[in-house]
């Protein structure tokens, strides 16, 4: 059974609490409930992390190098800041879909730029929490091309 790294950065446990009128009203719990129930469906194994420190996410990064087949990664406040994780992605050589809850180019001008887009095989933006899906999903099709 493949495995997915699904990596949500900072304040992101304010889901459904934090500017619902932007975000929704889905929780960090319903989230990782979603992405358990697609990866059930697409026989993934999924372990699930949500942190608001930087070098916690790029240490997560780089166990997905040997733990994990694939990363899912919604980057939050991060996006268009970490070098750090930039690096540990290019590091871990694993497939990556990138995902926002928001369409950030829709956003204040600072958050269009994403390094993690430099690398991701994918980004879903824009779809609220079914981006996860289609990110889990698209990532069991390249893994089984792989």
């Amino acid at each position: 059974m493949k495995k997915i790294m699904v990596l949500n950065g900072p304040n992101l446990n304010l889901l459904g609490l934090r500017e619902p009128q932007l975000y929704g009203t889905d929780t960090i719990d319903d989230v990782e409930r979603l992405c358990i129930s697609i990866a059930a469906q697409l026989e993934l194994e999924i372990e699930f992390h949500q942190s608001n420190h930087e070098g916690v996410i790029v240490d997560l990064i780089q166990k997905a190098r040997t733990d994990a087949d694939g990363i899912v990664l919604n980057p939050a406040g991060f996006t268009s800041v970490s070098i750090a994780i930039l690096d540990a992605l290019l590091a871990a050589e694993r497939p990556v879909i990138e995902v926002h809850l928001t369409n950030i180019h829709r956003r204040e001008e600072f958050r269009h730029e994403s390094f993690v887009s430099k690398v991701a095989d994918a980004v879903f933006m824009g779809a609220g929490i079914q981006g996860y899906e289609f990110a889990l999903r698209r990532l069991a099709t390249i893994l089984t091309a792989g």
